[in-house]
Parts: structure tokens; sequence; C-alpha cells
């Protein structure tokens, strides 16, 4: 078996409606560019992804909107439903189903990492083979990645955390000591959710090869309609 095919990642999508996605950031550019940014997200890191040796399942959000998907994105990919009542249960089920399908290392991403390194994920697969899970944490106090080896599993880490807080990563990475899990801990990374947050990813980026990316491009076309 390949690395492609052992290998999966759990991308975490929501529909691009306006006024549900990037609501903070809205406040600041508007509804329309904050909505432009969102998917402007979503196109780069899907070129990361498609440049790895790795399965891409686009997790969606709402349940009921697989052929909007479908018709933002194409066909090419294979999209699951998001199933439970809040975050945790989606995620855990998410990881769930792709170990029942047959997968054996498996790392879940969201879509507000748009710069994203490729070596971090290929850094989370490598480290999958010698321990049970792959934990990045982001700037916010969240995480950015969660990984975990078949085998190490462990659903109660997607139980009882106050998602959305600051204490996100602390909270779970709690859980996994509790367990004596083996964790490899990823560098950290940074969500853009926030108009500082965003200055911050133009900032970072100026001699990067990211400049050239959906998202700067974007930035740079829709200056004159940011408030900062």
């Amino acid at each position: 078996m390949n690395r492609a095919s052992e290998n999966c990642v759990l991308f975490f999508v929501k529909h691009p409606a306006a006024g549900k996605v990037k609501t903070r950031l809205a406040q600041h550019v508007g509804q329309d560019v904050a909505t432009d940014l969102y998917k402007s997200f979503v196109a780069d890191i899907l070129s990361t992804l498609r440049a790895l040796s790795v399965n891409i399942r686009i997790v969606y959000y709402p349940s009921d909107a697989e052929n909007q998907f479908q018709q933002w994105l194409g066909e090419e990919y294979s999209y699951i439903r998001q199933v439970g009542m809040d975050l945790g249960q989606r995620m855990k089920n998410a990881f769930l189903q792709a170990f029942s399908d047959g997968f054996d290392k498996v790392v879940l991403i969201g879509s507000d990492l748009p710069d994203l390194p490729a070596e971090y994920l290929e850094l989370a697969f490598k480290a999958l083979e010698t321990n049970g899970v792959a934990v990045g944490p982001s700037s916010d106090g969240g995480y950015y990645l969660i990984g975990f080896a078949k085998e190490a599993l462990l659903p109660d880490v997607f139980e009882g955390i106050t998602w959305s807080s600051a204490d996100v990563f602390e909270q779970t990475l709690k859980i996994l000591k509790k367990h004596k899990q083996r964790v490899f801990m990823l560098p950290q990374w940074h969500d853009v959710d926030t108009w500082t947050d965003l200055s911050e990813l133009v900032e970072r980026n100026k001699y990067t090869a990211f400049n050239q990316s959906n998202t700067l491009r974007l930035i740079q076309k829709a200056a004159g309609k940011m408030k900062g």
C-alpha cells in the first residue's frame, strides 16, 4: 500500500454564504470581501493539499450542501458531511468514518490556515509512523491540526472541550496526557480570523511564495475596501 492510500486529510469546510463565514473579518472588510477571502483560503489550502501524497476528504457543513460544494470546488474530491451536534462530535465522527474506511493515518485541519506550510502536514504524517497523535498548536490557544494513527484514536479528546476558546489546546493536551498518549508537537501556526491576523498574514508573506496566492492577490485587489 502506498502513502497516498494510507494517509488521509480531513479538510473541514463551511459553505461560503455571506454572513456565515469570517464574520469577525467582515467587520473590517465587509461581508462580500470576507466571503471572497474565505473562498481564497479554501483554494490555497487545497492547492497545498493537492501537492501532497494524501487522500483529501472535504468534510462539509451544512450537511445538505454537497451539491453546492461540488459546484464550487469540483467533483474530483471525496465529500463527506459533518455529523454531530457540536464541533467535537463532528470531528470525532469524521475520524471514525475515515478509519472505518481503511486509512491508517488521518490528519484533520480547518479552513482558516491559507498559508499553512506543506512541510507541517508532511511532518504530521511522518510523526504518526512512530507516535499515536500529532497536534499543531495555534497562536490563538486552539490547534490548527490534529492527527491520529489508527490504533491510537481517542474519542475522549473531542468531549468536554470549550470550543472557540483560548483553552482548547491546553484542554486537549490534558486529556491526551491523562490517557498516556504518545504525542508529537508540531510547530505553532496561525489561524486567520481577525483583522490583526490578516495583517500578520500579509506581513509574514512579503517575501515568500505565498505572496502569489489567491488570498494575497485578493487582499491587494480589495485593499481600498478594507477599513483596518
